[in-house]
C-alpha cells in the first residue's frame, strides 16, 4: 500500500474515534419528552425565514460551521461583545460577513415561550443548519443533541481557527485535523460551497493573478474555462473598489443545495482560491481529485457523506452535563 494512501487512512481512522467518543455524550430525540415541539419551532421558522431570503440557508449554515471551529459547537459565536469579552463576531473572518442571527434570536425567543431554559443556543444552530441544506434541496439527516452553550467566546480563536478564502491545501487539512475532521471532511463540507454568495474581497486577488499564480503548474485550464470564469468575475469585481460586491458560489445553482460545486471546480471554476486548491494542489496521488470526480457524478454519494460529515462537525467539543449553561437569550450569558 502505498505510504501516503495509509497515512490518510490513518488519519480517517483516529478522526472516527474523535467523533465517536464526542457522539457518545448527545443522543437522538433528546428533546422528544423535554420539549415535544423543538424541532418543528426551529423548521417552521426556518422555513419562513428562507422562504423571504433564500440567502440566508447559506447564511446559517455557515453561522455553525464557523461556531464549531472556534472552541467546539457551543453558539460562543452568538455572544455579543461585553466589558472584559469581545465577540467572536467582531473577528476578521466574521465581521461583516456572518448573519441570520436574528433568526436564531427569533427561534430561541419561541423556544424559551414554549419550554423555558430546555433548548440551548448551540442545539438551534446545528437543527437550523440542517433545515436550512433541506430547505434548498440538500439532503436531511437526525441531529446529535444535548449540547450546552459556553459561557465566553473567543474573539482570538475566530481569527485563528476559522479557514481563510484563500488557504492552501496543506493549511486547509491542518485546520480540519485540529478539529478532528480528515480529509474526506474537508472535501464534502467544502460541498456547502453550492448556496451562498462571498464578497469580492474574498477572491479578487486570485482572478487578477498570473497564469503562472493560478495554474500551479496543474495544467486544469486547458480548455480555458477558467480564463473564461475569470474574465466573468473581473467585469463583477474590478482591479480597485467594490470590495463589498457579491459573487455567487456557484454560478450555475446558485439557490439549490446540489452537487454542482464539485463540477465546477473540475472544470476550474470555484469562486474562492480554497475551492480550487483541491484540484490544483492534490500532492496525495489523486486521492482528493478521485473524491470531487465522485461527488460530480453521484450527487446521492455526495449527500450521503455530507450528512454524515455534518454530524460529524456537529460534535466537536461539545459541552454537556454540568458543563456550560442553557442560555435564556443566544447574545448573553444568563446572570
Amino acid at each position: 500500500m502505498e505510504p501516503m494512501r495509509l497515512l490518510l487512512i490513518l488519519i480517517t481512522i483516529l478522526s472516527n474515534v474523535h467523533t465517536l467518543r464526542s457522539s457518545k455524550l448527545l443522543v437522538h430525540e433528546y428533546y422528544k419528552e423535554k420539549c415535544p415541539l423543538a424541532e418543528d419551532i426551529v423548521r417552521h421558522n426556518m422555513a419562513v425565514a428562507v422562504l423571504k431570503d433564500p440567502r440566508l440557508a447559506a447564511s446559517l449554515l455557515r453561522l455553525h460551521f464557523h461556531d464549531c471551529f472556534v472552541m467546539g459547537c457551543d453558539a460562543s459565536v452568538l455572544l455579543d461583545s461585553v466589558e472584559g469579552m469581545t465577540s467572536e463576531k467582531l473577528a476578521g473572518p466574521n465581521l461583516n460577513s456572518l448573519r441570520g442571527f436574528e433568526v436564531i434570536d427569533k427561534i430561541k425567543y419561541l423556544l424559551e415561550e414554549e419550554c423555558p431554559l430546555t433548548v440551548s443556543c448551540a442545539d438551534i444552530l446545528a437543527m437550523a443548519a440542517r433545515d436550512a441544506v433541506e430547505l434548498r434541496g440538500g439532503p436531511r439527516w437526525e441531529v446529535w443533541l444535548g449540547r450546552k452553550d459556553s459561557l465566553e467566546s473567543s474573539f482570538s480563536g475566530a481569527n485563528l481557527f476559522i479557514p481563510a478564502p484563500n488557504s492552501s491545501l496543506e493549511a486547509l487539512i491542518n485546520n480540519f485535523k485540529q478539529q478532528g475532521l480528515d480529509i474526506e471532511d474537508l472535501v464534502v463540507l467544502s460541498g456547502s460551497h453550492t448556496i451562498g454568495r462571498a464578497r469580492c474581497v474574498s477572491f479578487k486577488q486570485r482572478i487578477y493573478e498570473t497564469k503562472q499564480e493560478y495554474n500551479h503548474g496543474y495544467e486544469y485550464d486547458r480548455y480555458k474555462r477558467y480564463t473564461n470564469f475569470r474574465r466573468i468575475l473581473r467585469s463583477i469585481c474590478p482591479v480597485t473598489g467594490r470590495d463589498d460586491k457579491f459573487a455567487p458560489l456557484d454560478f450555475q445553482t446558485p439557490k439549490r443545495f446540489d452537487n454542482h460545486y464539485f463540477i465546477n471546480i473540475l472544470e476550474g471554476k470555484g469562486l474562492l482560491g480554497s475551492d480550487n486548491v483541491l484540484i490544483s494542489q492534490d500532492y496525495l496521488h489523486g486521492l482528493i481529485r478521485e473524491q470531487v470526480w465522485g461527488y460530480a457524478s453521484n450527487e446521492k454519494l455526495f449527500f450521503d457523506s455530507f450528512a454524515k460529515s455534518m454530524i460529524k462537525m456537529g460534535n466537536i467539543n461539545v459541552l454537556t452535563g454540568d458543563e456550560g449553561e442553557i442560555r435564556r437569550n443566544c447574545r448573553f450569558v444568563n446572570p
